[in-house]
């Protein structure tokens, strides 16, 4: 239910076009807003449906189920606990395209309620994202059973680092899904286009297959030593930070390390390593909200009209 006060339409406000920083001001006041738009997608995505939440569990067992039987059996990948592996990069990845998907296009599903009150438009953009957070924490108790079926045990010294790889992911997404959204008002081809980048993006990620195989590839090329132009997908960095924490790979032993064919699955960094570019993602991140940000107030004065 939106609050007597949304109803107001403060002409003033839009007419100046708040600036990011005020923009960002305006959602902490509309916050209880954004808390019940997310409670109303909540609602509607399982109106009516049986099995209702459980839907949010059965996308990764699919998943899990289809890549396991491509790439641990019939590609002969060699990546023990395959499963775990596979769901801790998937974990990270379904927040990030299930955010970006859903808030790139909640302008336009939502227009009847843009027609007719004035509220901060973003509000719907983050309900979208904190809708795929509710389905994301939902997803990792399948990842947590997993863990204790095959009695394996995160790094828990690696903790900060899924916690900045989390914040990377929200904040990416929520850049992204504002500018897109506002753009796909006009140009209604964008959420059609983004579904296909996500699928190429998907696959850039090493989440099916060991980012050591990217490394190892490189380094066969004039590209050995360059290992920083994988960090420029910040998704990538995301989600070997995620399976460096909970798939929590073996180190290698002296027999592996002395084979030339050996392949690690993840990098042997340090922590230090995965935070430092997990920072500069961060940055780069903030710095394509505030972008992202200008671009919604350029554009949202037409919303009524366009959508």
């Amino acid at each position: 239910m939106i609050p007597d006060r949304v109803q107001v339409s403060p002409a003033l406000e839009v007419s100046k076009r708040p600036n990011p920083f005020q923009r960002v001001g305006h959602l902490w006041q509309y916050r209880e807003l954004v808390a019940n738009l997310t409670r109303k997608e909540l609602k509607v995505k399982y109106k009516n449906s049986v099995l209702g939440f459980v839907w949010s569990l059965l996308n990764p067992l699919m998943y899990l189920i289809v890549f396991s039987l491509v790439f641990n059996i019939i590609s002969g990948t060699d990546v023990p606990y395959y499963g775990i592996f596979f769901l801790s990069g998937l974990l990270a990845w379904n927040l990030f395209s299930t955010a970006l998907g859903a808030g790139t296009s909640s302008i336009v599903q939502n227009a009847q309620l843009v027609t007719k009150v004035w509220f901060p438009r973003e509000a719907l953009v983050l309900a979208s994202v904190f809708t795929a957070l509710v389905h994301f924490f939902l997803q990792a108790t399948i990842l947590l059973a997993a863990l204790v079926v095959f009695q394996r045990m995160p790094d828990l010294a690696f903790t900060p680092t899924l916690v900045m790889a989390l914040a990377v992911t929200l904040v990416f997404a929520t850049a992204l899904a504002i500018g897109l959204s506002a753009v796909n008002v006009y140009l209604r081809d964008t959420q059609h286009l983004l579904e296909v980048a996500l699928l190429a993006w998907f696959w850039a990620s090493a989440i099916a297959y060991p980012y050591g195989l990217i490394v190892h590839k490189m380094n066969e090329t004039r590209l050995a030593g360059k290992e920083w132009i994988l960090a420029l997908n910040p998704m990538l960095t995301v989600v070997i930070s995620f399976q460096k924490m909970i798939y929590n790979p073996s180190p290698p032993t002296a027999k592996q390390l002395a084979d030339p064919n050996y392949i690690p699955v993840l990098p042997e960094h340090p922590q230090s390593w995965y935070l430092t570019h997990l920072s500069i993602a961060l940055a780069v991140s903030l710095a394509l909200l505030f972008g992202a940000l200008w671009l919604f107030s350029k554009l949202e004065d037409n919303f009524a009209e366009e959508i």
